[in-house]
């Protein structure tokens, strides 16, 4: 990049561009998308990254031979921003989706042999979809299966616009509804600790409720789930980047916005080190803290309140094996600290043996422990689960933490999200952690960066790109 003050609008216009210019600031899925349905709309886009690389924290990284992500990340079908975004960058086929919701479900306090159940669907409507499953479900009673399906009635009958919910925590409604301790552990939590990163007593009933009633009681196929059999660089980088540079987004990694202000004009001054970007409108794409820091006096009413948003860890846990342990591409787990467990053996490139993935949400307490003393915890407990790993070799046992993987989904935490306007005209907001009604998935994130560039694409008097909002009538 070059010194000095480079106004985007000097720059030769691209087929389609329109004269009007926006910068992004953070490369992870809110900010791509929004650069490209900016760019979409032939609004020139210049893409800010700090980091060498985009995806933000859905990304992969080398370990000798293997290709690791940071973390296991899954998406469902009822994702459809996401999937949006997988289409725009080319990658579904990389990320296949389930043809039927089907979850194992290994309880290590039974006796080998009986361990298993399943959370699977029937082709039948709603809620008949999971009846039969709920049914013989073996991890609960039938009195506590029961109990299940009258709670999930009650939370079907929630209204999610209703701003109560998110005041309530949702181990207290269910505790309310009948629901044992055990079945928190073995239904609610199961899902729940997945999606929202919090147990059931530390999360939002709103949130929760979203949670449960888009993926479970929406739809017949809506939980059915989806993962990346590539390394998420391959998506949220390689393929993501090909796409950018396709649109005619001018892509900078490696390179931090210092200050966002307005000028005289009305437009607008991004500082990076060496250059002074000036343009039409700012996305800032970046994590609540960052924001904070960034945002110019006035833009929102209490901006204080970004930093009051708490954010919760995840920890993954990365096991490589002489040999093959586990026959299913993942699994669930219960009466143990193991939560999820995946097969990553084919995705990381791994020619001999088999690589697993322990995602353990809601880390608080292993988050920074040393990772001697998560060996110690966690490889005993994948030889009570996986009686095949007792006479194998361990390879390669690491670890990856995320510390601030996610906002904390806290009771009252909706009011402190933000929309993607501020009041400071031509400056949007952008990221999983921002009013989307969702919790921070990799679908929230693609939302927000709709919603910020659909309020700049108004704003600057440009037609939305039709093939943008396709999902939302899907949803």
């Amino acid at each position: 990049m070059t010194d000095g003050t480079r106004p985007e609008q000097s720059q030769p216009d691209a087929p389609g561009h329109t004269g009007r210019s926006a910068v992004v600031v953070g490369g992870g899925l809110a900010g791509i998308t929004a650069a490209l349905a900016l760019a979409d709309a032939g609004v020139r886009v210049t893409l800010l990254e700090g980091r060498p690389r985009l995806g933000g924290l859905a990304f992969s990284f080398q370990r000798g031979e293997l290709t690791v992500d940071n973390g296991q990340h899954v998406y469902l079908r009822c994702c459809t921003a996401y999937r949006w975004f997988l289409d725009r960058i080319e990658g579904t086929a990389l990320a296949p989706l389930q043809d039927r919701l089907d979850v194992p479900v290994l309880d290590a306090m039974k006796p080998e042999g009986r361990r298993l159940g399943r959370l699977r669907r029937d082709p039948l409507p709603v809620p008949l979809h999971l009846g039969r499953s709920l049914a013989t479900y073996p991890h609960l009673s039938l009195a506590e299966r029961a109990r299940v399906g009258r709670a999930a009635l009650a939370l079907q009958g929630l209204d999610l616009a209703d701003p109560t919910l998110d005041s309530q925590d949702f181990g207290s409604w269910l505790a309310m509804h009948g629901q044992s301790a055990r079945a928190v552990e073995a239904l609610w939590d199961l899902v729940g600790v997945a999606t929202l990163n919090a147990v059931a007593g530390d999360a939002s009933l709103g949130l929760a409720a979203m949670v449960f009633k888009t993926g479970l009681l929406s739809d017949p196929g809506a939980a059915d789930i989806g993962w990346a059999h590539v390394p998420l660089g391959e998506l949220h980088d390689r393929l993501a980047r090909k796409a950018l540079d396709s649109a005619g987004v001018r892509t900078e990694v490696r390179t931090r916005a210092t200050s966002v202000s307005m000028n005289e004009n009305g437009r607008w001054s991004v500082q990076v080190p060496g250059e002074t970007l000036e343009t039409d409108a700012v996305v800032l794409a970046v994590p609540q803290r960052e924001t904070h820091d960034l945002l110019p006096a006035g833009a929102l009413d209490a901006p204080e309140r970004l930093l009051e948003i708490g954010t919760a860890p995840i920890l993954n846990v990365h096991v490589v094996y002489d040999r093959q342990v586990l026959t299913k591409p993942f699994f669930a787990a219960l009466g143990t600290p193991v939560q999820w467990v995946f097969d990553r053996t084919d995705a990381s490139g791994l020619k001999d043996g088999q690589y697993l993935a322990l995602s353990q949400s809601a880390a608080q307490d292993d988050i920074d422990a040393p990772v001697a003393e998560l060996r110690e915890r966690y490889l005993p407990e994948l030889e009570r689960l996986l009686p095949a790993s007792r006479d194998a070799e361990v390879r390669d046992f690491f670890v990856t933490r995320e510390r601030t993987a996610t906002f904390a989904p806290t009771p009252g935490v909706g009011r402190l999200r933000p929309g993607a306007r501020t009041k400071s005209p031509g400056l949007y907001l952008a990221g999983a952690w921002t009013a989307t009604g969702w919790p921070a998935t990799m679908e929230s994130a693609v939302r927000s960066g709709v919603s910020a560039a659909d309020a700049a694409l108004a704003a600057l008097g440009r037609p939305r790109p039709r093939h943008l909002f396709e999902f939302e009538e899907a949803a």
